[in-house]
């Protein structure tokens, strides 16, 4: 009875301290469907059945809704994967929307999502994405689209949850779905002089985040960075973006460092398809597996059980890395 009651104590210890995997897969972000092999391969990889595809854009044009960026697809874009459509709508769309155009802008959403599913024969699930930073001025609007696309299209409506819309629950709303993906990443402005990772700062998410097993929906996924970018500053100190730089690509004669991730460039060229003048500073951004698991193990004592979503799909983010934690 003793031997029984050791191997019970035993097997409690290892089930309360063993790491919990999380399943996971990623956003696809692309205009154009294609696929090479290393995105074949850690596709393939990925322990949930889902693809998170972006299909196009929604902004508001000169008073008119219109669809941006609509994809079109390559033969090489060939999974098993079951395709989630995903849809980003500007917050500027649901200003001053009427009722009859919340409407109208859910089938015309919904036809598109339904064209381009039929047209490119993709294996679409029951779920619908919407990718919005609503604010407090909009929510009502936004939240009333949810459930009009959801009357129209009879699908599972989901929507994306930034980190001011958890910290502000109360102005911002909590919108009429069952499921929310939770964005662990744009924690600032990369176009701001500041010496934080603009796309994950640990501290701010951890502070903004600092109640998430108070939000009301329960049912969470998270979104967690994968991708990199440059921040270009010229001698008036504008910025602008160089996106999938890393440090490495910073090895360059032309190039003085001035710290661990930027540098100075030192002679007039093209660099990164882009002409760049001398004195012009290069800072890159990146997201380390410290980083990553940092969020996790912040996250696992707020949330019971979460499926991981990386953005984004690309070679250049999925190349050599690791995806279990």
């Amino acid at each position: 009875m003793k031997i029984f009651r050791f191997i019970l104590f035993l097997f409690i210890i290892q089930s309360c301290t063993s790491k919990e995997n999380h399943n996971y897969t990623f956003y696809y972000w692309k205009t154009k469907l294609a696929l090479d092999k290393t995105e074949k391969e850690a596709l393939n990889k990925a322990t949930t059945p889902y693809l998170y595809t972006r299909f196009f854009d929604v902004d508001k044009i000169d008073g008119k809704f219109q669809p941006v960026g609509v994809i079109i697809k390559d033969k090489s874009f060939e999974t098993n994967k079951q395709i989630v459509p995903t849809v980003f709508i500007t917050n500027r769309t649901f200003l001053y929307i009427t009722k009859e155009e919340i409407t109208f802008l859910a089938e015309s959403i919904y036809d598109l999502i339904q064209k381009k599913s039929g047209e490119y024969q993709l294996k679409t699930n029951n779920e619908i994405q919407i990718d919005c930073d609503w604010t407090a001025g909009t929510r009502d609007d936004y939240f009333k689209f949810l459930k009009e696309l959801k009357r129209i299209s009879g699908k599972e409506i989901t929507s994306t949850l930034r980190l001011h819309q958890v910290k502000d629950k109360n102005q911002a709303g909590i919108p009429p779905v069952e499921k929310v993906y939770l964005m662990c990443y744009s924690t600032s402005s990369p176009l701001e002089n500041s010496d934080k990772n603009s796309i994950l700062d640990i501290n701010i998410l951890k502070n903004y985040l600092s109640k998430i097993e108070d939000y009301p929906i329960k049912k969470i996924e998270v979104a967690l960075p994968i991708y990199s970018w440059g921040i270009v500053t010229n001698h008036l100190g504008k910025h602008r973006l160089i996106n999938a730089l890393s440090k490495k690509d910073l090895n360059n004669p032309n190039f003085k460092k001035i710290s661990e991730n930027a540098i100075e460039i030192q002679k007039d060229g093209f660099y990164f398809g882009n002409y760049l003048n001398k004195g012009f500073k290069i800072k890159v951004e990146e997201i380390s597996d410290e980083q990553l698991q940092d969020v996790i193990n912040f996250l696992n004592k707020k949330m019971l059980r979460y499926n991981i979503i990386y953005y984004q799909l690309d070679s250049k983010f999925v190349n050599n890395q690791n995806f279990i934690f």
